[in-house]
């Protein structure tokens, strides 16, 4: 006996709505379903008049990111930055106390409200996001209190990277994994500078060079994951094994990666493994041309990867980053031989084609669907 209709149909998008419907009336059409199906179908769906979550998202990035400037702005100010030196005159470490209380609480507040409120999954990560900002200025302050004057400042970011990475395991938490990620990645920048006694280089290579290995690492990491996470639903309850919460965050790691991974591949594309902006303003362009080379053939291969394996993550990045590839060498090979106006309209040429090209596909697409309903 097939399992009854819920009372209140699934509330969907617009766009999801119409999709949906377009599917339901194709299998009409084709005879897939008869007219009570179709009805029954048809009315177990509706379309949102406004996209609230959506509005929701929005509406918490925006609050965070002026809490965020607030706190810059108070820090502007000197007249508030002596109110709060007199507030909080007390020794670093009691300050660092106070604020571990604080983000123990915030922390306690955000994990008892997601119980009671999980569907509030914005309004949660936000609050947690000030636990986040908490727990920075617990370790900030540790630093002043157990100061010896060495500046091996990457513990700090690795007591930062170990507490974020921990804590989003044990919540579970996405956007404090994703801070953590961010904390490891600024203590290997730091730690390898301060081995490296304060150069540009380590194990013979700049910080960009040191960032592509880490992106790629990370990126592997991830995929692995998505894989695992592909086959395997069971990974997705929360309430898994440790390598199963780490599993569980692999479409967040696996974009932290890409992310270092081709930002770091085009700074190399412009300045290689050079360090000394003198030595590099002496060498020819094409020495830099197997950079290009690489940068361009990552692309490509998240491209190609991301088409194999149905990955939109992947092929967004190796498109995006391509295409970046493009311009900044077209810029790099013409600013100075090519008059400004013929740069610039050339550009203008080849989004203009670009897009002309993506509207036929769009178009094809469409006029294709509206075929097949026919026939």
């Amino acid at each position: 006996m097939p399992n009854p209709l819920p009372a209140s149909p699934m509330a969907l998008s617009k766009k999801q709505y119409r999709q949906v419907a377009k599917a339901i009336e194709y299998w009409h059409q084709t005879g897939m379903i008869d007219q009570e199906t179709t009805d029954k179908l048809s009315g177990s769906i509706t379309a949102v008049p406004f996209d609230w979550k959506r509005l929701a998202r929005y509406s918490f990035i925006s609050a965070i990111c002026c809490i965020v400037i607030a706190v810059g702005a108070t820090l502007a100010d000197e007249a508030l930055l002596e109110l709060l030196e007199h507030i909080f005159n007390s020794p670093p470490i009691v300050k660092t106390l106070f604020f571990t209380v604080i983000a123990a609480a915030i922390f306690r507040f955000g994990l008892n409200r997601r119980k009671r409120f999980p569907h509030k999954t914005y309004s949660n990560e936000a609050i947690f996001f000030i636990g986040v900002l908490a727990v920075a200025a617990a370790i900030g302050f540790c630093g002043v209190a157990f100061d010896t004057g060495s500046e091996h400042y990457s513990i700090l970011f690795l007591l930062a990277t170990l507490l974020y990475l921990l804590l989003g395991l044990w919540f579970p938490s996405k956007q404090v994994w994703v801070f953590g990620l961010l904390s490891l990645g600024a203590w290997m920048g730091t730690e390898t500078g301060y081995v490296s006694g304060g150069g540009m280089y380590f194990l013979g290579m700049n910080y960009p060079l040191r960032f592509v290995l880490f992106g790629a690492a990370l990126t592997g990491l991830g995929m692995w994951g998505w894989h695992i996470l592909e086959k395997e639903s069971a990974v997705n309850h929360p309430s898994g094994s440790f390598l199963q919460r780490v599993i569980l965050f692999s479409p967040q790691t696996k974009v932290m990666g890409l992310l270092n991974l081709f930002i770091a591949l085009w700074i190399m594309s412009i300045f290689g493994n050079y360090s000394d902006m003198e030595i590099w303003h002496e060498i020819p362009q094409y020495e830099l041309l197997h950079w290009s080379l690489l940068f361009g053939a990552t692309a490509i291969a998240a491209v190609w990867y991301g088409l194999r394996n149905d990955d939109s993550v992947c092929r967004g990045f190796g498109l995006t980053f391509f295409l970046i590839n493009l311009y900044t060498r077209f810029f790099e090979y013409s600013w100075n031989t090519m008059h400004k106006t013929i740069i610039f309209a050339l550009l203008a040429a080849s989004f203009w084609y670009l897009g002309t090209k993506a509207e036929k596909i769009w178009r094809f697409g469409e006029n294709r669907g509206m075929r097949d309903e026919r026939s």
